[in-house]
């Protein structure tokens, strides 16, 4: 899945969003393109929208998009 995320300028913020992701139930990898916004995100089961957004929220950023992939 890949979440949009408004606010990220630097390997501080990727790293503070990539932490905040990782520490989810759920969450095996995590992987954040300053250049484009999109943290890119593999899981071991299905997490809620709700929860994505309060980790990303907590991490001090603001989520605008997810896209999650067929299948």
């Amino acid at each position: 899945m890949r979440l949009t995320i408004e606010g990220m300028s630097c390997n501080h913020c990727k790293m503070r969003v990539e932490n905040s992701l990782k520490a989810l139930e759920g969450v095996k990898d995590v992987e954040v393109d300053l250049g484009t916004g999109v943290a890119t995100i593999s899981t071991t089961k299905e997490i809620d929208d709700s929860l994505l957004k309060e980790a990303v929220e907590d991490a001090g950023y603001t989520l605008k998009g997810i896209e999650r992939e067929d299948g």
